[in-house]
């Protein structure tokens, strides 16, 4: 298969064109050319920009795109229009981020979407991401009906990861010490790691596959215990792990999800973020590889980085300590004896 990727060289991308091209498939990247040029030199290399300057792309086909960096409908709107002759299939990697309202278990392909008063919007922030990417998936059905598969992952993670919105973890056990664990032990975690994304995606794409899929999962229920029981083992960290209350964290202005990475607050306006509906991607053959083997291939892929790197806005060291003293000295006065959630260690 002619393979067009959109973006191939950070993270997903990368993880697909490595798939791709050990599947024998002949790949061109079309990319800025800013991050990892060395990369897959097996590989046909495009340079241009998406959202300006497509001309590199003007005269080729290919059987197949994948879209991994879709972001404005502005550059998707150009790239499918462009290009919609000239393939057969298009693939646009979105988000479950389309989805405005995730208070409800089980949200699937049908709910609504998000939207935005000013559809002609670029800024992408918290406020704009999920409805840009709905309009991103409206403008490539647009221009290519019917044969475009849109695939809606939840947080993806592996190695790669630019963002440490998992790696935090491994990362931070590795170190040892005290480390804070937010909320319950048995809060559930919704997760894909990108080398079984980017498997499935081109399954699917060799087989021609169209429509919209949420794709995050695993297919059995993971905890935030076993996603820090995975980190210890594979660190062979003695970290001792505190399982603190959010009300305590969120009292000290403690960030969900960015100060502690995976960690929403317990109340109903998240009570289905983590509880998506991938039936539909699980039929079609979406597997997973375990938790273990994730956390450790990250470790490994992370330690190969600066030892003295930061995290990306994560919780600093200092900050956590103060946090756990403070939390001692609440768990020491408190009338009530210390509960497992509040001073467990795994």
């Amino acid at each position: 298969m002619k393979l067009l990727m959109i973006g191939g060289t950070m993270f997903l991308g990368r993880h697909t064109v490595q798939r791709a091209i050990e599947s024998g498939h002949e790949v061109t990247i079309f990319t800025r050319g800013k991050h990892n040029p060395d990369l897959f030199p097996e590989a046909k290399k495009l340079h241009g920009d998406r959202n300006g300057d497509l001309s590199a792309l003007r005269g080729g086909a290919w059987d197949a795109i994948i879209d991994t960096c879709g972001y404005i409908p502005r550059g998707v709107t150009a790239t499918t229009e462009l290009l919609a002759d000239a393939i057969d299939h298009y693939t646009f990697i979105s988000s479950i981020s389309v989805y405005p309202d995730l208070a409800t278990p089980g949200i699937d392909e049908t709910a609504p979407v998000a939207t935005v008063e000013d559809e002609t919007v670029e800024e992408v922030n918290e406020t704009t991401y999920g409805a840009l990417k709905a309009l991103c998936e409206q403008a490539a059905e647009r221009a290519m009906p019917g044969r475009v598969l849109t695939i809606r992952p939840g947080l993806i993670v592996g190695p790669h990861d630019p963002t440490d919105r998992f790696t935090y973890w491994p990362h931070r056990i590795a170190q040892g010490g005290a480390v804070i664990a937010p909320g319950s032990p048995d809060r559930p975690v919704q997760i894909i790691d990108a080398r079984d994304l980017a498997e499935w995606t081109l399954r699917m794409v060799e087989a021609g596959r169209t429509g919209v899929f949420n794709a995050t999962g695993p297919d059995y229920q993971l905890t935030m215990r076993m996603v820090v029981d995975a980190s210890l083992a594979a660190s062979g960290s003695q970290a001792e792990i505190v399982w603190v209350a959010e009300d305590f964290l969120l009292e000290r202005n403690v960030t969900p999800w960015s100060d502690l990475p995976l960690w929403l607050p317990d109340t109903p306006e998240y009570a289905g973020f983590d509880a998506v509906d991938c039936r539909k991607a699980f039929a079609e053959g979406l597997t997973f590889r375990s938790v273990e083997e994730t956390v450790a291939d990250t470790l490994a892929w992370d330690r190969t980085l600066r030892e003295d790197r930061g995290l990306h806005g994560r919780i600093t060291r200092e900050r956590e300590s103060e946090l756990l003293r403070e939390w001692a000295k609440r768990e020491a006065t408190s009338p009530i004896p210390p509960s497992p959630m509040r001073s467990a260690i795994s």
